[in-house]
Formats: structure tokens, C-alpha cells, sequence
């Protein structure tokens, strides 16, 4: 599967360039190119959600996805017009700018750092008809269970998220055609963490391909 038109930055700073162009919790950005459709945050977390990258990105009628919980940070921060704001519930489906989007919970299960009752949330989102799910910071649980996607961006980097073994078992299991490991060798996780997490899933399952976009 090409996946040329999906580029990691940092951390879970991700651009997936299709029909539209798609950027999700854009971080440490470094050249302005305002060419964003669509910017989806998942989280309020400084890593996620900065306004800098986001006025590096943005245009004048780029669209804000971002969960309803931190509509009021959102709209004060982000240097979006609150016209071209829009807030979603976790476990939600809606169509922007002909991309679908679905909402999907994103929490720990027994760490602290990301709790359920926040209601932050990844994104399914379809475009050109391939299914992309970027997962946000989230362990596994029984709502990241029932994705099905096309491509799936995970975090591997453990601590704040799953590891990379969660996430190889978790991968293996809903079978993307695709996988790109994010959110490891730089705040949190070794750069070594992809290698491992691509050796237990190529030994699980040898027909996902898996796509090293971090440096």
C-alpha cells in the first residue's frame, strides 16, 4: 500500500495529504504552510495541541475537529474562528468538507494521565475511500477494539500510551492493511521500540505492512 502521502513530524504531529489535506495534533511545526482543510486534535496535552503549529497550518477556512470537552481552550487558543470550529463527543460519526469522521474514545485503563472521563478521542476518518485511524494517546481498550480502518497510526512509545508489545498484539488483531507506529523516540519510548514492534508483528501476522515514518 503507498503510504507517500502520510508524513509523521514528531511525536503524533501527522499530515495525510489526499483530496483534502489532513493534519492531526500538528506539533513543533516547522515551515508555514498553511495548507491544512482540516485539523484534528485529540487531546489538550502541550504535545497535542499547540496553537503555534496550528497557526503555521491553518488557512483562512481551515476547519477545527476537536473533542466538545475542550471547546473552551479550543476556541480560545487555537486562532480558528469559532464559525469554523467543530466539537464532537466521543463514539460520534460526521461528515466535513467530504470527509467522514469517526470518533473513537481514547483513554488509559489504569493510568492516570488520560482518563475516560475526559471523552478525548482519535479519529477514523474516511477520505478517497481508504479508511485512516489515528489513535491519539490511548492504551488498549474495548473501544479501540472495534476499529476498522485502512491504515492505523499507534502510539508505541508505553508510559503515557500502549507499548509497543500492546500495540503489536492490538494490531494483529484488527488487521489494518497498514500500520504506522507514532508517539515514541523523542518525549517518551526508544528508537528502537519500531524495530521490536515490527518483528512481533511481522512473527503474529506477515500481511500488514508496517511503515517507519519517524526518524
Amino acid at each position: 500500500m503507498n503510504l507517500t502521502n502520510i508524513t509523521v513530524n514528531t511525536q503524533s504531529s501527522i499530515r495525510i495529504e489526499g483530496s483534502k489535506i489532513l493534519y492531526f495534533d500538528p506539533f513543533q511545526i516547522q515551515d508555514a504552510a498553511h495548507d491544512a482543510d482540516l485539523i484534528f486534535i485529540t487531546h489538550e496535552h502541550y504535545d497535542h495541541f499547540e496553537p503555534e503549529s496550528i497557526a503555521k497550518v491553518k488557512k483562512e477556512d481551515t476547519l477545527l475537529v476537536a473533542p466538545e470537552s475542550m471547546k473552551k481552550k479550543a476556541l480560545y487558543e487555537s486562532g480558528i474562528a469559532a464559525e469554523n470550529c467543530l466539537f464532537f463527543q466521543p463514539g460520534e460519526t460526521h461528515e466535513a468538507g467530504s470527509v467522514v469522521i469517526e470518533t473513537i474514545p481514547a483513554y488509559n485503563k489504569l493510568k492516570p494521565f488520560h482518563i475516560k472521563g475526559k471523552k478525548w478521542q482519535g479519529y477514523v476518518v474516511k477520505m478517497d475511500d481508504i479508511r485512516y485511524y489515528v489513535a491519539g494517546d490511548t492504551d488498549v481498550n474495548e473501544d479501540i477494539r472495534k476499529v476498522c480502518c485502512d491504515v492505523a497510526l499507534i502510539p508505541i512509545g508505553g508510559h503515557y500510551t500502549m507499548d509497543w508489545k500492546q500495540a503489536a498484539e492490538y494490531i494483529a488483531e484488527i488487521k489494518p492493511k497498514a500500520v504506522i507506529p507514532t508517539h515514541y523516540g523523542s518525549i517518551v519510548g526508544n528508537k528502537t521500540d519500531e524495530q521490536d514492534f515490527q518483528k512481533m508483528l511481522e512473527s503474529a501476522d506477515k500481511n500488514i505492512q508496517v511503515e517507519r515514518k519517524l526518524d
